[in-house]
């Protein structure tokens, strides 16, 4: 693997032991996946955030890059944490938990990380542009930024996307090369066009093709839309790029005929909601995963205007970033009449578990991992549905 003379010298420790650590990690990753020298990048978005995920080890590994002088060197931002920073205790959040959590969030923030805690960075202030590298580890965001945006990422580990931070610098190979872009499927997709249908095509695509990368017709995402299918594809596969004829950047780029075809219509995206729902009746209604747009937010409290929440044993959450909850006031005033509007971290990464047992959400990417990440059962629903339980 080929480095220069400035990448020889970080990996001999000329820059310090945390640029030694990164540049070791990062060729250690690159020669194991076969690339032939490293890349600039333009920015970072760093998993890794919630105590609940890292432990004490990852909160070790944070103190110790952090008194080794680590700094990033590109705009680097965090995903959602276990908790709000000031509304933990009514996530029913351990002190002990919490004060762990504000720990994480400060060691972030002394190397040099914002401390904007989302799954939509996208949204807010890290933004790629087409063809930028970046070394992202969110699943559903940097195949958001792969696919809609054309930036250039691979599905990067917590660890990884942190020493790329601090090097300005990743590994070239896989999806940053032309090459492997190329779609492998063609997707002959049906929606009804609400987000949610765009969820279940997102989940039946992941179902069916893993790890490929999925070639659209017959579908108009918006962001929106493409934001709720990434997450879905990255959590029921492991897809990290698609294409959407005449939508997504890179669609025109490539031949593909000869593909095989796949049709996914109102049998796949039936089977895809059966596998997701697992339980009959709900303790937690939790929305955000991805967190809430403005436009969901809007629309959120457009249908909650006027109307009281009846059934008082079922708990809402509306996880959004800090950004979206400031510039969503009035929206936010009426939400809060139903339940807290949550900052900066949603029900999968926080530590709901003993708490609840049975959780609702419109979100295929939650209904995948909320029963693996927190023992919970799930129902799976539009959000319409989803508030007719306390309606």
């Amino acid at each position: 693997m080929y480095l220069t003379r400035d990448e020889e010298l970080i990996l001999a420790g000329e820059e310090g032991e945390s640029s030694r650590k990164a540049m070791e990690l990062v060729v250690a990753l690159g020669k194991i996946y076969g690339a032939e020298d490293l890349i600039e990048i333009t920015s970072a978005h760093l998993s890794g955030a919630s105590y609940k995920t890292i432990g004490d080890g990852g909160l070790k590994y944070l103190e110790d890059m952090a008194e080794g002088g680590a700094k990033v060197s590109v705009p680097s931002t965090l995903n959602p944490i276990g908790m709000d920073r000031e509304r933990w205790r009514e996530m029913h959040i351990p002190q002990a938990f919490a004060e762990k959590q504000l720990r994480i969030i400060e060691l972030y923030k002394s190397m040099g990380v914002s401390p904007t805690c989302s799954c939509t960075p996208y949204l807010g202030d890290n933004v790629p542009s087409l063809g930028d590298h970046v070394a992202w580890a969110e699943s559903s965001a940097l195949s958001f930024v792969n696919s809609y945006i054309g930036a250039r990422t691979n599905r990067e580990g917590g660890p990884g996307a942190l020493a790329a931070a601090i090097l300005g610098r990743t590994a070239n190979y896989g999806l940053h090369i032309d090459e492997n872009r190329r779609p492998t499927v063609i997707i002959e997709a049906e929606t009804d066009g609400s987000v949610f249908s765009y969820s279940m095509l997102g989940q039946a695509v992941g179902m069916a093709v893993g790890g490929g990368i999925p070639y659209f017709r017959g579908v108009e995402p918006t962001v929106d839309d493409a934001k709720t299918m990434s997450a879905a594809m990255a959590a029921s596969g492991s897809v990290a790029l698609y294409h959407v004829e005449g939508v997504t950047p890179e669609a025109g780029n490539f031949d593909i005929s000869g593909l095989e075809k796949v049709s996914v219509g109102a049998k796949e995206l039936r089977e895809a909601y059966d596998k997701l729902n697992t339980a009959d009746d709900i303790q937690l209604i939790a929305l955000g995963c991805p967190h809430l747009s403005r436009k969901e937010m809007k629309d959120i409290a457009t249908f909650l205007k006027g109307k009281k929440k009846k059934n008082k044993d079922v708990e809402i959450w509306f996880c959004t970033s800090s950004k979206i909850r400031a510039e969503c006031a009035d929206e936010v005033k009426i939400m809060e009449e139903f339940g807290p509007v949550l900052a900066d971290t949603c029900m999968v990464v926080a530590p709901i578990e003993g708490i609840f047992k049975r959780t609702g959400t419109n979100s295929a990417k939650a209904g995948n991992y909320l029963p693996t990440l927190c023992s919970q059962d799930v129902v799976c629903r539009d959000i319409l549905k989803l508030m007719e339980v306390v309606l």
